[in-house]
């Protein structure tokens, strides 16, 4: 195992003890460090397909739900390669509520430090990144997307020389410790005990450091133009706003505003057959922070795009912090006490669609949408076959019993046979 040396040492530095039986991938325990008591979680890769599934998701979500409450400082030991996929919709609703959890811990001010083992995919690397400062395994991967999706969607193999060295230079632990000074690679004789009381240190308002984060990550960005806004007309908006609405849309980011119920609601959203990469969502966030300067009361989400960009251009700027940039700031509007509801109008899935429900108050899901654990070719890239698309008049039912949203909206736009 190439981070046993890594989870070894920090058992040691906390006198680790095992708290009740594994569920699945994960292990409860509890620990002391420098005599104050501290909360631990290992999620490891005992079962194929993914360490995060439905069982893995109520105890996790238990447990920060208890830390969010208390205040109190909690260590992850994350060794996943994302959602267990095999589960399909119940694994996403899961993470749903588990990234919900995460994100009202990191919130109210509790002390969060992430270690890491040889994979951090997907979820698990948005969950690393609600941690101030991570500790990587001398082999740690940290992506978006695996190795394999990455390739496939480069229309390589990832046994490709070439391909593993870009990936290597990209998503290794030595490349995340060159793009964040909150990244450290562990090394042999490394003092876990002190890197954890610095990593475990409170360190006052969390929206203002949240606030931080997000102006840190725009100077990594390339300066880039865009086009103008451009209005939008959506049959869906008609119906939704019925009282009307006023969109405009600027390269798959929505805003504006719309009238329903006689409120005015402002408009946020992702809609685009392009997936998000890390530029996109950081203008998604900024603008959520733009509205929370501004003070709205009710804000709506909306979302059609699949999924988030299996680019190793965007990894080289660490995508998942893009993407848990728009839970931050959502959640943040969230607790000024804005309404924040989203609404899923078509397609939806993985990351993206986590860093917006998770946040929401209510979630809704418009009846046909396409809703998956992830896009098609990514399980195809992961499991070597692909579930094909699912039955969108059957999908919003799934999704609603599956928590990964709370009710379908039935827009009266699909003749129901």
């Amino acid at each position: 195992m190439i981070a046993a040396p890594t989870l070894a040492a920090l058992k040691q530095a906390v006198g680790f003890e095992p708290v009740g039986q594994r569920a699945g991938n994960v292990t409860l325990g509890r620990g002391t460090l420098e005599g104050r008591p501290i909360h631990v979680a290992l999620l490891e890769n005992h079962i194929a397909s993914g360490a995060l599934g439905v069982v893995e998701g109520k105890r996790l979500e238990a447990l920060l739900r208890i830390v969010a409450q208390e205040r109190s400082p909690v260590v992850l030991f994350i060794d996943s390669a994302g959602a267990r996929v095999s589960e399909g919709l119940a694994a996403l609703g899961a993470f749903r509520r588990l990234f919900r959890a995460a994100l009202d811990a990191a919130s109210a001010g509790a002390p969060v430090a992430a270690v890491l083992g040889q994979f951090c995919y997907g979820g698990a690397s948005m969950v690393a990144h609600l941690a101030p400062a991570r500790l990587f395994a001398p082999g740690t991967q940290l992506a978006m997307s695996g190795p394999s999706v990455l390739a496939a969607a480069a229309g390589t193999s990832a046994l490709d020389d070439m391909f593993k060295a870009m990936s290597a230079s990209t998503i290794s632990a030595e490349a995340r410790a060159k793009a964040s000074a909150a990244n450290q690679v562990f090394h042999e004789g490394h003092d876990v005990a002190a890197w954890l009381r610095d990593a475990l240190a409170t360190s006052g308002n969390p929206s203002a450091a949240f606030r931080l984060r997000h102006e840190a990550l725009g100077m990594r960005l390339a300066q880039t133009s865009h086009a103008q806004p451009e209005p939008l007309r959506r049959k869906e908006f008609e119906r939704l706003f019925a009282e009307g609405y006023e969109a405009r849309d600027q390269e798959g980011l929505v805003t504006g505003e719309g009238q329903r119920a006689g409120n005015t609601e402002s408009l946020l959203g992702l809609m685009s057959t392009k997936p998000v990469g890390a530029e996109r969502a950081w203008r998604f966030a900024d603008h959520a922070w733009r509205l929370l300067d501004r003070g709205v009361k009710h804000v709506h989400v909306l979302l059609d795009c699949e999924s988030h960009a299996p680019r190793l251009e965007d990894e080289k700027v660490v995508l998942s912090e893009y993407i848990v940039g728009m839970s931050l700031a959502l959640t943040a509007l969230r607790l000024s006490g804005a309404h924040v509801e989203m609404t899923i109008v078509d397609r939806a899935g993985g990351g993206v669609y986590v860093a917006l429900a998770a946040p929401a108050s209510h979630v809704g899901v418009v009846y046909g949408s396409h809703v998956q654990v992830l896009p098609g070719a990514a399980i195809a890239a992961i499991l070597g076959e692909s579930g094909g698309e699912p039955d969108p008049l059957a999908a919003a039912a799934e999704a609603v019993a599956a928590g990964v949203a709370d009710a379908q909206v039935k827009l009266g736009l699909i003749e129901i046979l």
